[in-house]
């Protein structure tokens, strides 16, 4: 079967359930979705909705309470710690609000760092890094430490970390959150590049016009999926 017809990401059924005292917290209530390979898509919704809770099942940060969650055709919802570690490390690119550069280690070190808990050696790490800071082009601040760049810099340099390891998964967090809409722009921009080369990207906001940059729109609300469709449909329905 053609790969582009397997989901890439195969939420079925998913339920989270939190503890808070005496009371049950539903964060997801039966969520079911699929993203295929090579799709941008952005998950939007408002602070409560239950988004942050699918992009931490998503990620493979965290495991639902009840459902499936089938990642590159594996049932990532039954893994142990070490086994979701290993999905991380070698499938998902994280990209964050506020980077989670290592302040003592240079940027290149800093790009190193997923290559280097997947076991890459050491040579071939160096050259994978330095091909990601090419790629988001900042090569020419390799040694810098974070706090000798802009935001906008450092935010390449954590897409960067994110392409080392050549996932197959981009999963961004709010990450222009942190951003002037100067830069905010040229990091959308670059998201929209890296899918236009292939990348599958999954954007998580709570920002309708970030959500309107990606091509289809998933909306969360009170832990349900109450849109899913192309994002010129999305626009519509919020008019």
């Amino acid at each position: 079967m053609d790969e582009e017809r397997i989901p890439l990401i195969n939420l079925v059924d998913i339920y989270k359930v939190y503890q808070m005292g005496n009371t049950e917290v539903r964060a997801n209530n039966g969520i079911n979705l699929k993203i295929y390979h090579g799709e941008f898509v952005a998950i939007v919704g408002k602070s409560g909705s239950g988004k942050s809770t699918i992009m931490n099942i998503i990620g493979a940060l965290d495991v639902p309470t009840k459902g499936h969650y089938i990642l590159k055709g594996q049932d990532v919802s039954t893994m142990k710690d070490d086994e979701l570690a290993e999905v991380r490390n070698k499938t998902i690119g994280f990209i964050f609000q506020q980077y989670n550069l290592l302040a003592k280690q240079n940027m290149l070190e800093n790009v190193e760092l997923p290559l280097l808990y997947a076991g890459v050696g050491k040579s071939k790490r160096r050259e994978m890094a330095m091909a990601a800071l090419e790629r988001v082009g900042i090569a020419d601040k390799w040694h810098n430490k974070p706090n000798q760049l802009s935001g906008g810099q450092q935010q390449r340099g954590s897409i960067a970390r994110a392409l080392a390891g050549n996932p197959s998964l981009i999963l961004a967090d709010e990450p222009t959150g942190a951003l002037d809409s100067r830069t905010s722009r040229e990091v959308l921009d670059f998201l929209k590049k890296l899918n236009e080369e292939g990348n599958t990207v999954v954007l998580i906001t709570h920002d309708r016009t970030i959500a309107e940059e990606a091509k289809r729109v998933v909306k969360i609300h009170d832990g349900q999926i109450v849109f899913d469709g192309p994002v010129e449909e999305y626009k519509r329905s919020q008019l």
